[in-house]
């Protein structure tokens, strides 16, 4: 079977892109993670599907999958190259899009052929959201909690964006041992769908640095979901004003968000690699 790709990037996040709605594909797992493999592959942090409308009120359906070939909820990032591909592509006329996901539906502006903005909907810090086991931690507030593991205790506020998210508070990204905490943390018996990492260093109450260890993925250059994440919870604490600048291996996001019921919402870039067909 060949199939024809996009490969496209947010901020260094990468994405292989598949139109099926002028091809039909039914992928595997295996296929997800060969299509993933940067060696031989594509290579790729998710796999991005773009399909028809599942009802009249929403422009397409998009289904995000891991390099491990899991299927999740969410990807910010992915999101801004999901509008830049359907409007580069002509698949729609439209500027603003409402997009179905897993979880829900998000919108999603193409403001100009490099920069979109997406109305991730509102952050949900529920506990239970994620899903998290609240009763194998102490909680520290109404949303942040000390979780034991075996290096140790880590302090965690935790959000849902559609997908979870725990963030660390850290000091220096530089040193925050994402390559220990991260894995440590997603997999975490806390978290029964495992978990994304945040380790988030607050430069002011404006600017904040952000690493992010993905699940199923691993560390990537940025993390879209992620970064709103980690402003909603820092907002939440008092450390954030309503509008951050989130500084990210791979580059800049703008987050802003007004707090309780409002829709946050994230800005940033969408950059096109290349066309290409592929044998699976």
């Amino acid at each position: 079977m060949q199939i024809r790709f996009t490969k496209m990037h947010g901020l260094g996040n990468d994405f292989v892109v598949i139109d099926l709605l002028s091809q039909n594909a039914e992928l595997s797992a295996l296929q997800i993670r060969q299509l993933a493999d940067r060696h031989r592959g594509i290579g790729c942090d998710q796999l991005l599907l773009v399909e028809a409308p599942k009802s009249p009120e929403t422009d397409f359906h998009y289904r995000i999958f891991n390099a491990d070939g899991e299927e999740v909820e969410q990807c910010g990032n992915g999101a801004r190259c999901f509008g830049k591909f359907v409007s580069d592509k002509r698949l729609t006329g439209k500027r603003r899009l409402r997009v179905s996901t897993m979880t829900g539906e998000i919108s999603i502006e193409v403001i100009d052929a490099t920069t979109v903005c997406v109305d991730m909907g509102v952050p949900n810090l529920s506990p239970e959201a994620l899903p998290f086991i609240a009763n194998q931690a102490p909680c520290l507030n109404e949303n942040s909690f000390l979780v034991a593991h075996s290096l140790g205790e880590s302090e965690l506020n935790l959000v849902s964006m559609g997908n979870p998210h725990a963030v660390m508070l850290v000091d220096d990204t530089n040193n925050a041992n994402v390559d220990i905490f991260g894995p440590l943390l997603e997999s975490h018996t806390s978290f029964p769908d495992r978990v994304n990492v945040g380790f988030m260093q607050v430069v002011n109450r404006e600017t904040i640095k952000l690493r992010v260890f993905e699940r199923g993925v691993g560390e990537t250059q940025a993390c879209g979901s992620g970064a709103c994440a980690a402003v909603a919870a820092g907002i939440h604490r008092g450390l954030l004003a309503e509008r951050v600048s989130v500084q990210l291996l791979g580059g800049e996001l703008t987050i802003q968000w007004a707090g309780g019921n409002n829709s946050l919402l994230m800005t940033g870039s969408a950059t096109k690699v290349f066309d290409g067909k592929i044998n699976l």
